[in-house]
């Protein structure tokens, strides 16, 4: 079939026949080569181009001149969507043409050839044996062995006066149809997910209670999968250090609750092991220091935010300014790197002054200030994806369909005439395997059959 053959004929006259011009169209092999083409190269660039990252970033890493390629600067992949693949407008156009063709070629092609497959057809000429790949004659007047045999084989036999159908494999012709329906709720799954999903992030201390709200990434649908009747609650954060005092783990200690407080879930979550809740997904990402509890002399205890200060290295610092005087005119500055403690105050004219642990005073600027306690913040990325379920049933499906296909639809046909019978088969597949088994079933009869040796 060529590009011309699809095209409508100049006596188009009606929709019927612009539908099954469409139809044709869709149902082509070729398309839906090109459009599983298309699909990978593009899924492709997605995995190789960083989605979802600020301007500056690509404007950065992807600057006009020299343009990667050639051709690919910043310019080019904000304005095609390079950004977000996934999510384009285009993207999700060529998955729902790929989604139509699969339609297309199951209702077309797979289930006639199914609805073929399972109609008896009978020989009742022996010239229509000549047909046949595997055809033979086989001399005896019983045909009843001939049917117990290929009963004995699995295979289905139906009678019409002289003439014996038998088939088997049935199953085969079936999983090509499984795998298209699969295919089809994958997309429909990415789809769905694409338009009502959302991924946010958050960096929450320990002890705070937030609900999902910075959203930088979502489908015009997603409302609905935001969460609005529950919160989630940090009820404690913390890292696992080595003995040479990198990071070994981050864990956040974390419980659903909802408007009134009451615990729904909880679960103690790390990296790779996420809290899953009604649909929402938390991934333990990140951490930061979030804030420190000090005491001037008797002063009650008292909470401190610590900011993230910019570095030229990748190494990260937390900050924090403590008055010393009740008029704010003097006081200390406290940084850290980590959780394990060790922080290092600097005095008013940003010398270092000392290093000091939780629980230790020191005596500065004529006080005693003791820092009771070092708390972080845990980094969540949060995400829904209402199109999973339909994504994982749609591969089990798959591999179903898959395994099914590996089945081979075998036809025997058999026709009675006087003292020998015309005997001829065929499969789709395994057509060795089918020809031991066809020549199995011959020398069975040849040996049950009176007379012989």
């Amino acid at each position: 079939m060529t590009i011309s053959d699809l095209s409508p004929s100049t006596n188009t006259k009606s929709p019927q026949h612009f539908f099954r011009y469409l139809i044709r169209w869709l149902a082509d092999l070729r398309l839906a080569i090109i459009l599983l083409l298309t699909i990978a190269l593009f899924s492709i660039s997605g995995t190789l181009l960083e989605q979802g990252q600020s301007l500056s970033f690509y404007q950065t890493n992807y600057p006009e001149s020299p343009a990667l390629f050639g051709f690919l600067s910043w310019k080019v992949i904000l304005a095609v969507g390079l950004d977000h693949v996934y999510s384009t407008w285009w993207f999700l156009s060529i998955l729902v043409v790929f989604g139509s063709s699969l339609t297309a070629c199951t209702f077309s092609r797979q289930i006639p050839a199914l609805k073929a497959a399972k109609r008896w057809k009978f020989y009742e000429k022996p010239k229509q044996f000549q047909k046949l790949a595997l055809s033979t004659q086989i001399k005896t007047q019983d045909s009843t062995v001939l049917v117990n045999l290929l009963q004995e084989k699995g295979y289905k036999v139906f009678q019409k006066g002289q003439a014996i159908y038998a088939r088997k494999g049935m199953i085969g012709r079936i999983g090509p149809i499984i795998v298209h329906a699969a295919m089809l709720l994958i997309l429909a799954g990415a789809i769905w997910g694409n338009l009502t999903g959302f991924i946010a992030q958050e960096m929450i201390p320990s002890g705070a209670v937030f609900q999902v709200s910075n959203i930088f990434k979502s489908g015009p649908f997603s409302s609905s999968s935001v969460p609005k009747d529950w919160a989630v609650k940090v009820n404690r954060f913390w890292i696992d250090y080595t003995t040479n005092g990198t990071i070994d783990q981050f864990y956040s200690d974390l419980s659903v609750v909802d408007e009134e407080g009451k615990e729904l879930d909880h679960k103690i979550i790390r990296v790779n092991e996420p809290l899953r809740y009604d649909g929402v997904t938390f991934y333990q990402t990140d951490w930061g220091i979030a804030g420190i509890t000090v005491q001037v002399n008797q002063s009650p205890l008292f909470q401190l935010p610590m900011r993230q200060l910019p570095t030229q290295t990748e190494n990260r610092i937390w900050g924090a300014w403590i008055p010393t005087k009740p008029d704010l005119s003097e006081g200390v500055a406290i940084l850290a790197t980590d959780l394990q403690g060790t922080m290092m105050v600097y005095d008013t004219q940003g010398n270092l002054f000392n290093a000091i642990r939780p629980g230790f005073p020191l005596e500065i600027n004529g006080v005693t200030l003791t820092v009771k306690e070092l708390f972080g913040s845990t980094g969540l990325q949060i995400k829904a994806d209402p199109g999973i379920p339909l994504v994982y049933l749609g591969f089990a499906l798959v591999m179903i369909g898959v395994l099914m296909s590996y089945a081979s639809h075998s036809q025997i046909w058999a026709l009675q005439d006087h003292e020998a019978v015309y005997f001829g088969g065929k499969t789709n597949r395994a057509q060795v395997t089918f020809e031991r088994e066809w020549l199995g079933i011959i020398e069975s009869i040849d040996a049950k059959s009176p007379g012989t040796a």
